[in-house]
């Protein structure tokens, strides 16, 4: 705007010098020689003007990309209770950042560095080795660390030098699911790009944050997990098992077992597919993921195979498993895990199993009460009558 003004007032001088030498004994002449030099004036001063607007547009629509929810609509205020509060009061985003409670100087603006990605992880003291290991590979990249401690016991995690700077949520005997439906709401984490919501039992030797997301970036995937070592105490799905010759694998072929994956197969867990130990959401997958957790079935089975809903489109395309970058699942009993069978155990299977079932008939009930809904994903191999034999060429894909 300042440079508008310095041509207006240039060329409203030059026009008054010109107005004068005419008044002085100019001629009609000497005027009409002014006007194609009048033109291009204008001509330059509305091209500005047009670039000048034009960009502070760009930069308005970059701004509300970045921060959506910064700015508050009419249509976005419940029921018009917040319209007692002035527009430019009302802050619509939070995070997981500490702040500091005093500053050293009171005129120095506070800067706190905001971290671009989220590790959250279900804790307990007896895992507090592994968890330590987890934790240092992600402080190295800058994330924001939040333990939900399930036993209580935070006070023996002081004596590690990040702990003062990770968030601490204590609530006795409660699941990962139970915690990030309560306190991982998709408006409070979303600043971050990535959000990592893992279990505690997990090897880090091969795992490297920051490689992993680069893969995770430039294969476009919403949702992920890092492929689990072969000797991995547990493996559960076969599309879960490290290829050890590829950066990373959508889909997998598999012949034996209950669950067949041929090259007509579609969906989880043969493609499409994460398992809950080690799941990474981008923003807008885990917008969808924390609406599809259920808020009175904490263990969160069945949920896994419908996380590919969650994709952003195509889950065959978006959901992958990165092989560069694994992890060893080591199958330690926490909260009723296998191993060895307790009678507190055999109770929380129960009731996961139970929960299962439930999670079932909500999601198949649910779809046929929207009768709006229109499945992405329809089983059409079911359809098929598997005329042509399914060729099995390698295990990945």
């Amino acid at each position: 705007m300042r440079l508008i003004k310095k041509l207006w007032l240039s060329m409203k001088t030059f026009t008054d010098k010109r107005r004068n030498a005419s008044s002085d004994g100019g001629n009609s002449g000497f005027k009409m020689k002014q006007l194609p030099f009048m033109g291009v004036i204008c001509s330059v001063t509305l091209y500005i003007v047009y670039r000048t607007t034009n960009y502070q547009y760009y930069e308005t629509q970059m701004e509300t990309k970045l921060h959506p929810f910064d700015s508050v609509e009419d249509n976005e205020l419940p029921s018009g209770k917040l319209k007692d509060l002035p527009r430019g009061i009302m802050h619509t985003r939070s995070d997981l950042e500490l702040r500091p409670q005093w500053r050293k100087s009171l005129r120095s603006a506070v800067k706190v560095k905001t971290n671009k990605n989220l590790l959250a992880m279900p804790v307990g003291i007896k895992q507090k080795e592994h968890v330590d290991d987890v934790v240092k590979k992600f402080r190295t990249e800058n994330f924001t660390i939040v333990l939900f401690h399930y036993d209580g016991k935070v006070d023996g995690w002081w004596d590690l030098d990040w702990c003062d700077k990770a968030i601490h949520i204590v609530a006795h005997n409660q699941t990962k699911w139970w915690f990030a439906k309560r306190f991982l709401h998709p408006d409070i984490v979303s600043t971050y790009d990535y959000i990592f919501l893992w279990d505690e039992d997990l090897g880090v030797e091969h795992f490297n944050p920051g490689r992993y997301l680069e893969i995770v970036k430039s294969e476009g995937l919403e949702i992920s997990q890092p492929a689990l070592d072969p000797n991995s105490t547990e493996i559960h799905h076969r599309i879960t098992i490290r290829s050890r010759m590829k950066k990373l694998h959508r889909r997998v072929y598999e012949l034996r077992g209950k669950t067949r994956c041929s090259n007509i197969s579609e969906g989880p867990p043969c493609s499409g597919f994460v398992e809950g130990m080690a799941p990474v959401f981008s923003r807008a997958a885990w917008r969808c993921a924390w609406h599809l957790i259920q808020n009175d079935l904490v263990h969160g089975w069945g949920m896994d195979m419908k996380l590919g809903y969650c994709a952003q489109g195509d889950r065959t395309k978006n959901v992958g498993v990165i092989d560069r970058e694994y992890i060893v699942h080591k199958g330690i009993q926490t909260l009723g895990g296998t191993g060895e069978l307790t009678k507190k155990t055999k109770k929380i299977r129960r009731q996961s199993t139970w929960e299962l079932k439930i999670f079932k008939e909500r999601w198949n009930q649910a779809v046929i009460q929207d009768k709006d809904w229109i499945d992405p994903f329809p089983r059409q191999q079911r359809r098929r009558k598997h005329k042509r034999q399914s060729k099995f060429v390698d295990l990945y894909d």
